[in-house]
């Protein structure tokens, strides 16, 4: 959804979470970042969460936020934009495009308490005023694998409809190059572009396309970000990791968006997207993707998404990248309605968030989806079914 809503945002919202909540979905998220294995450049992301999680300043900032606007998520934007906006001693941890990552020399912490303390009312001020937007480009290798198969199946070209679009960098997923590690060690390379995201893959080797063609592409968000304006850009910068390779590849992407920019439609999906869809050529196959949006939306609003992909009135498939719903350890199906592998459900209410990956789709009216696999948030890892 939207990276941007103000607070004084009318629409009915959720009840606020309780302190405790809060603290077990900034767990959930540090735990994602810190699993046996995980690359020194993560050390700061499951800090910043981990902080999150115990901090009781930052805990009680949460507890005034609606659920909806998930206030980890959000918390840990703010933070990031407080430090990386000012000269605080906190900033020498965090990583610049381009640049290494800061190693962790045990100051963070304490650095990072008497910050919150001493900048209360500014992350207070930025939670109230904005929402999460994270655009991460790596999702991309885990939509790519699926886009593949839409275009071999029907052999038509893609018509791409990227929900909750933000910036507009989920629309180029044919732009972008992509180096997949193969589990017997060997890397498979995917098209061509200025910028190379990959993963690691887990499990079955996934279907890869030689190419992708995409002849029409449009993005929808209730608030689109303007990546023109510096606020906004900022404020997207902020909602990235705080990793290395996370800011580097976000720069990347912002300088493609802003050199090949994409059309983005305003407003809600459940209003505008039977419009967006009539509009899109006839002899294309079209693609409704969005990765970690739908958790956003809550039952009632998923049910109804639900029933409007298939009355649409056009064959089309949904592909959904998104953590089981609700984040949290309650989940037990996916926001497609599918069912999980039982013990991804028992790895998911031990902690760690991951997408799962579903495809939805509809034909001569008729809908039918599939459980495809799941990836870690940060497109690190790829597991395929």
């Amino acid at each position: 959804m939207s990276q941007i809503e103000t607070a004084n945002d009318t629409r009915p919202g959720p009840e606020h979470v309780h302190m405790s909540t809060v603290a077990d979905e900034a767990r959930a998220i540090a735990d994602a970042w810190s699993a046996p294995g995980s690359p020194p450049s993560w050390w700061l992301t499951a800090a910043l969460f981990t902080a999150v999680a115990e901090d009781e300043v930052l805990r009680d900032i949460g507890a005034g936020i609606p659920a909806d606007r998930r206030p980890a998520l959000l918390l840990s934007a703010a933070i990031t934009a407080v430090v990386t906006t000012g000269a605080d001693p906190v900033r020498r941890y965090f990583p610049v495009p381009g640049g290494p990552q800061p190693p962790d020399d045990g100051g963070f912490r304490p650095a990072l308490k008497a910050l919150v303390r001493d900048r209360r009312d500014a992350i207070a001020a930025l939670c109230a005023g904005h929402r999460y937007q994270m655009n991460e480009v790596t999702r991309s290798v885990d939509v790519l694998p699926v886009l593949g198969a839409v275009a071999a199946e029907t052999g038509r070209p893609l018509a791409l409809v990227d929900l909750g679009t933000g910036a507009g960098l989920g629309l180029r997923p044919d732009r972008y190059a992509y180096e997949y590690t193969l589990p017997d060690g060997t890397v498979r390379a995917v098209g061509s572009g200025p910028l190379t995201v990959g993963c690691t893959v887990r499990g079955a080797v996934p279907p890869l396309p030689e190419r992708l063609s995409v002849t029409a592409r449009v993005g929808v968000d209730v608030e689109p970000s303007d990546l023109e304006d510096p606020v906004t850009a900022a404020w997207l910068a902020a909602c990235v990791p705080p990793e290395a390779g996370a800011v580097t590849r976000f720069a990347a992407a912002v300088d493609l968006a802003r050199a090949e920019p994409a059309e983005i439609v305003r407003g809600d999906v459940l209003e505008v997207l039977p419009a967006v869809v009539g509009s899109l050529p006839a002899d294309t196959a079209v693609c409704l993707v969005d990765t970690y949006v739908h958790v956003f939306l809550g039952p009632e609003r998923l049910a109804r998404f639900r029933e409007l992909v298939t009355g649409l009135g056009r064959d089309l498939d949904w592909i959904s990248v998104d953590p089981l719903v609700p984040l949290g350890p309650e989940a037990t199906t996916t926001v497609q309605g599918l069912d999980v592998p039982p013990q991804w459900l028992t790895e998911n209410r031990e902690g760690g968030v991951f997408g799962v990956i579903g495809r939805l789709s509809v034909r001569d009216g008729v809908a039918s989806a599939r459980l495809l696999g799941r990836a870690h948030p940060g497109g690190s890892w790829l597991e395929w079914l």
